[in-house]
């Protein structure tokens, strides 16, 4: 009934509902001696005022008249403010709290006419400051709750929450502490009483930042006080008040000053109010004692900064907030109030929405509405009729009057719908049809919206039933609009009782509506035979048919279960007739079901065997079952209209129905004799695929047990039924003979080596059964060679034996046909077993097949070769190996058949091949080596010097000379027993040969010199010295150059010993001396640094220090080329070897050495000269 605000004069200004002032409490003097007014607190009758001040003064005032009852100065220790001061429920007891951070009990007494009042000391601010006190008030409706007898206090200190009970004793019954928390973040209290299961009890919600925390207090029936933690409400703001304004909604007010809306079970913050017009105000001054010096804690004081205790005050759902000159009251609006504030400004789906809630008891801090769910909806379904009823009129006269018809339709495609939502979410279809739809129809757009509208809520079932001018302009406006398939779509979703049956009838019939013809008669008129004879056909027959039987209403729905059985009988009676109603003379008999076989065999077959399941214990429905088979046999078996796969289905059907344990049919053996005659027919080569399918088909489903086994084999061999012949021997796990089923069959003749691979590594077969498929597979392996190693990889898989496949391959019959490169992905020891075969049956593919593959052991690859004596295998194998010693040294031994020339030529073409590719990789004493084929070549004991030698002994001294200096080669030849006892001339072609060769390359040489010479005069390709000397051989030049990525030219050998080449994944990776020497460090320093990043071996690198081998090894020249070269050979021809060597014995003096004058100084004779030097080889090698 009263607001009293406190001023900083010490004041108490009180007012009435009204906003009048009643009284003004103390005086300016009172005020000056007091300070300002720092805490109010007005029992519950509203009888007396409490008033604390901030120099720690506390005045009792009586509202009735304002006189003062009470002066209290010594309830607390002096020089602290009064923070707060709060009466509680007991009508004599109050407490206080100071700066000090202590809380004190008041009680008041009045002895002999004297008022006095007591103070005791409940928590003392030395063991921590207390902010923040809140007693627990009942109210007059709870004053009876077993609680209230306890006076419960809550405390809120800057560390803890406590509780304590003040009645009848002083007890503490709980502490809380908060936790982590914001230091100048305020510790809330706040009461209120919640109904929890069905009993209400005291919530106490507390919070100190963002998190508010809800303890539930209750007493058990010992008396103790329980409390019991419940859940807790996080939110993204700092609060500085909390108050209850119902049991369900929390206003809260955050630091920034707005006012926040929300329901506490949900947690849903239900509106946001900025508040800062109101300039609340603070209680930082009296925190901080500014009145009495300033005597309190850093941490009270940091915490004041944000204080509004004494600024808002909640009361009977209201909450009051204190500005600097203003007083504001919050109140939430009850629903009626918030429904009409949307209906003012026009938010009519809004309103609509928000009444809805209420209906459904789903809405958020509701006011007003009854606790009876019946009595609420009542009253909210009357002001939702009020709200649409109000929305019509609305959007007649909001419609626009000019403009497209499209901007009207919108308008009221927006509104309708959702008038007829609510309208049956309310299930009132009387408003919708007798008050809505009359007033719309006054506007032809909307109608014409309504009437459309109405279409989905139909479909869905939502609408079953219309008034009959609704129905009736509803089909004429759909006919109107040529929108048919809507009305034939509602028809058969709708009650048609109250329609006029033979206009809609009539109209179906016009439009061809059948679906709805067939629910008109079904629904209005119990009539399931007309539409089958005058109105369905087709595939819509058969569905209709099917549903039917199965006591099913077409197009939906269910046939009312005292009607089903006479409708079976009734389509059944149908389906038998043996002629139609207006039969034609030569109509044949059966004529609806012949129909349907013709139509549809299998589908109208498949509806009979849907039916036939239901026929378990009805007699005439099993007497209709084997008339119906009857006719069935009757009408198709001597027909030939009827093909092969028709009467298939026909006997699969009869198959399926006799396989049944319950089985009441009887079926003449006889004809399944006869269809299989028809079908196996060996004279009738068309659908010979469709005849099998169907005979395979019928003996899936159990037609087996109806025919002669041997017989049916018989038959289906004739008729080269090979799938029929795999059934039965399958059936006899005769599983060999099926491969010939598979061979003799051309269109699964592939398949095979899949199904000899399933017989072999499936389980469920038998050993026996397994050896039999495979020796069967064995004699008949030729018959597709390309395919049989599919077999092979396919069994071969891990943790498999494959048996079988080593029986294959060590059969020499079986593997000489195959070529073994085809037997890909095996593993290495069957890998290493096809070596071994291929070394028996055809050594000569053995060595291209090595090359070719790498999926054998090296090892045990040698072992195989060296058992078979293959020694070109053996040696290939050796130099991938790396052993070039040992490879030479098998192919040395490949001479065994001495007799025969052709066979040492061979050997030393291989010899000579491997020294060749070697030599890039042997020092100059290494290459020494090859010397030894010479001496093998023309050794006296084996062979007769004959022309054919010498020119076998020429080729190998040739290959010589460009990887061995000629002074060893003529050594090794003059030091030979053989020639050493010999004459010039049997040498002299050897020599001779060697000087023509050098003659070529130096040529050569000097006229590419000059472009060797401006690569290295240009700063971007320096070269290698040793590329450029003018003994380097071209041959060495065009094979063992090396290009960097940076330009430099370098020898493979100069690279090799500068110890600048990196080993990685079995290439060289090289890296560029000069490069890395002007950087100061050496490449073979970084080999770990170059390895780790992975870098491509290629020609052009991105790093200017790498770059990769390149091996023009066994380079090839076409026709072209080849005569270029011979051209080329021609026009730089020297002089004649004859000359040369005349020259070379005569020449004397200090002649510089060349074509001309080849010797040096001082020697007689080249042959005398132990330092003469033909300077075909490198130089040593020098460094740049």
């Amino acid at each position: 009934n009263v607001i009293a605000v406190g001023t900083s004069h010490g004041l108490v200004l009180v007012f009435d509902q009204n906003q009048a002032l009643r009284l003004c409490l103390g005086t300016t003097a009172t005020g000056a001696e007091y300070g300002a007014v720092s805490a109010l607190s007005i029992n519950h009758d509203c009888t007396r005022l409490l008033c604390g001040f901030a120099k720690g003064q506390i005045t009792m005032w009586d509202l009735a008249n304002g006189k003062l009852l009470r002066t209290i100065t010594d309830a607390h220790p002096p020089g602290t403010a009064i923070l707060h001061v709060k009466f509680t429920d007991h009508p004599a007891l109050a407490v206080c709290n100071d700066s000090g951070g202590s809380v004190f009990e008041l009680s008041f007494r009045r002895v002999m006419g004297m008022r006095t009042c007591e103070s005791r000391c409940l928590f003392s601010g030395s063991k921590g400051e207390v902010c923040c006190v809140e007693p627990l008030h009942a109210g007059l409706e709870l004053k009876d709750h077993p609680i209230s007898q306890y006076s419960l206090l809550a405390m809120a200190s800057l560390t803890k929450i406590l509780l304590i009970g003040l009645k009848p004793s002083l007890k503490v019954w709980m502490t809380f502490p908060y936790g982590k928390t914001d230091p100048a973040s305020v510790p809330l209290l706040a009461w209120q009483f919640v109904a929890v299961q069905k009993t209400i009890n005291p919530v106490l919600a507390f919070c100190r930042g963002d998190t508010i925390h809800f303890l539930l207090v209750k007493k058990d029936e010992s008396g103790t006080i329980h409390v019991i933690k419940q859940r807790q409400l996080q939110l993204n703001c700092d609060l500085i008040s909390l108050s209850w304004i119902n049991p369900r909604t929390l206003v809260l007010m955050d630091s920034t000053e707005k006012l926040r809306v929300v329901d506490r079970p949900s947690q849903e913050e239900l509106e946001t109010v900025d508040m800062a017009e109101l300039q609340l105000v603070y209680n930082s001054s009296h925190f901080k004692s500014l009145a009495t010096g300033g005597n309190v804690s850093q941490a009270l004081a940091l915490v004041g900064e944000k204080t509004c205790y004494q600024s808002v005050c909640s009361y009977a759902g209201q909450i009051m907030y204190l500005g600097t000159k203003s007083v504001h009251i919050m109140t939430l609006r009850n629903w009626r109030e918030r429904v009409d504030h949307l209906l003012k400004q026009e938010k009519f789906m809004e309103a609509l929405s928000l009444a809805w809630s209420f209906h459904e008891g789903t809405a958020k801090a509701v006011l007003g509405l009854f606790a009876d769910p019946a009595k609420r909806k009542g009253v909210v379904a009357d002001k939702m009729v009020e709200i649409l009823l109000q929305y019509v009129d609305r959007s007649l006269k909001k419609c626009p009057e000019q403009g497209k018809i499209q901007v009207m339709e919108q308008h009221f495609q927006d509104i309708v719908p959702v008038m007829v939502d609510y309208c049956l979410l309310l299930q009132r279809t009387d408003l919708l049809f007798n008050q809505i739809y009359p007033r719309l129809v006054e506007n032809s757009v909307a109608r014409g919206v309504f009437l459309e509208s109405l279409e989905p809520y139909i479909l869905s079932e939502r609408i079953g039933c219309l008034t009959a001018a609704v129905m009736r302009d509803l089909l004429s406006y759909f006919q109107e609009n040529g929108m048919m398939d809507s009305v034939e779509g509602c028809l058969v979703h709708m009650d048609i009782t109250n329609l006029d049956i033979q206009q809609v009838v009539q109209m179906c019939w016009d439009n061809q509506l059948y679906d709805a013809m067939i629910y008109v008669f079904n629904s209005g008129m119990n009539d399931y035979i007309s539409p089958m004879e005058h109105v369905v056909m087709g595939n819509k027959m058969l569905v209709y048919i099917s549903c039917c039987l199965a006591g099913r209403a077409y197009p939906l729905g269910d046939i009312p279960e005292d009607l089903v059985p006479q409708v079976k009988n009734q389509v059944f009676e149908f389906l038998i007739r043996l002629h139609s109603v207006e039969a034609a003379q030569e109509e044949e008999v059966y004529p609806y079901i012949r129909t349907l076989l013709h139509f549809d065999t299998r589908e109208f077959l498949n509806v009979l065997a849907l039916t036939f399941e239901d026929f378990k214990n009805d007699k005439q429905a099993l007497e209709y079952q084997q008339r119906i088979v009857d006719i069935l046999l009757k009408v198709m078996v001597d027909n030939s209209d009827f093909t092969p796969s028709q009467v298939g289905c026909l006997f699969t059907f009869l198959a399926r129905q006799l396989a049944k344990p319950d089985n009441t049919l009887f079926v003449n053996r006889k004809l399944f004799d006869q269809v299989l005659e028809f079908l196996c027919s060996p004279d009738d080569d068309s659908r010979h695929t469709e005849r099998q399918q169907v005979l395979l088909e019928l003996l899936q489903v159990g037609g087996v047990v109806q025919f002669d086994e041997e017989r049916l084999l018989d038959l289906a061999e004739k008729a080269e039924f090979y799938q029929i012949c795999e059934f039965m021997y399958d059936r006899k796990h005769l599983y060999n003979k099926i491969v010939d089923c598979y061979l003799k069959d051309p269109l699964r003749k592939e398949e095979l080596f899949n199904y000899i691979h399933n017989i072999l590594s499936m389980p469920g077969y038998s050993s026996e059964e397994k050896q039999l498929v495979w020796v069967k597979a064995l004699q008949h392996v030729k018959v597709s060679q390309t395919r049989l190693q599919m077999i092979c990889p396919l069994e071969h898989t891990p943790g498999r034996e494959s048996s079988g496949f080593r029986k294959l391959i060590s059969d020499p019959n079986l593997i000489r046909p195959f070529s073994l490169s085809n037997f890909a992905q095996l593993g290495p020891d069957l890998h290493e077993l096809l070596v071994d075969l291929q070394c028996q049956f055809s050594p000569q593919q053995v060595t291209a097949f090595l090359k070719t593959s790498q999926d054998y052991r090296l090892e045990e690859a040698i072992q195989i070769t060296e058992k078979h004596k293959l020694h070109e295998a053996t040696a290939y194998l050796l130099e991938k190996k790396g052993d070039v010693q040992g490879a030479f040294e098998v192919l040395l031994q490949s001479d065994e058949v001495q007799s025969l020339l052709r066979r040492v030529e061979e050997a030393l073409h291989d010899i000579i091949a491997l020294c060749q590719r070697s030599s890039h990789g042997l020092n100059q004493q290494q290459r020494e080596v090859c010397v030894c084929v010479s001496k093998c070549s023309v050794s006296p004991d084996c062979f007769s010097l004959s022309s054919a030698l010498k020119e076998l002994t020429m080729k190998v001294l040739n290959s010589m000379s460009s990887f061995i200096a000629p002074p060893a080669i003529i050594q090794r030849i003059l030091q030979d027993p053989v020639y050493g006892k010999g004459k010039l001339a049997e040498i002299q072609g050897l020599i001779l040969g060697m000087l023509e060769t050098f003659n070529y390359e130096q040529v050569v040489l000097l006229s590419m010199q000059p472009n060797f010479n401006t690569l290295k005069s240009t700063k971007r390709i320096p070269l290698c010295p040793n590329l450029l000397h003018k003994q380097t051989r071209i041959s060495v030049i065009l094979n063992s150059y090396f290009m960097c990525s940076c330009g430099h030219l370098y020898h493979c050998q100069c690279l090799q010993r500068k110890e600048v080449g990196v080993l990685s994944e079995r290439q060289y990776s090289w890296s560029c001396y000069k490069c890395t020497s002007n950087q100061g460090s050496r490449p073979a320093d970084r080999s770990s640094e170059e390895s780790s990043r992975s870098r491509s071996t290629s020609l052009a690198q991105v790093s200017r220090s790498h770059f990769t081998i390149n091996m023009l090894s066994e380079a090839t020249l076409d026709a072209q080329q080849t005569q270029a070269w011979d051209h080329f050979r021609t026009l730089y021809r020297g002089p004649s070897r004859l000359a040369v060597l005349t020259e070379l014995t005569h020449s004397h003096g200090n002649e510089r050495p060349g074509l001309s004058n080849p010797v040096h100084p001082g020697t007689g004779s080249i042959y005398h000269s132990e330092n003469f030097q033909l300077k075909l080889s490198p130089p040593p090698l020098v460094e740049e």
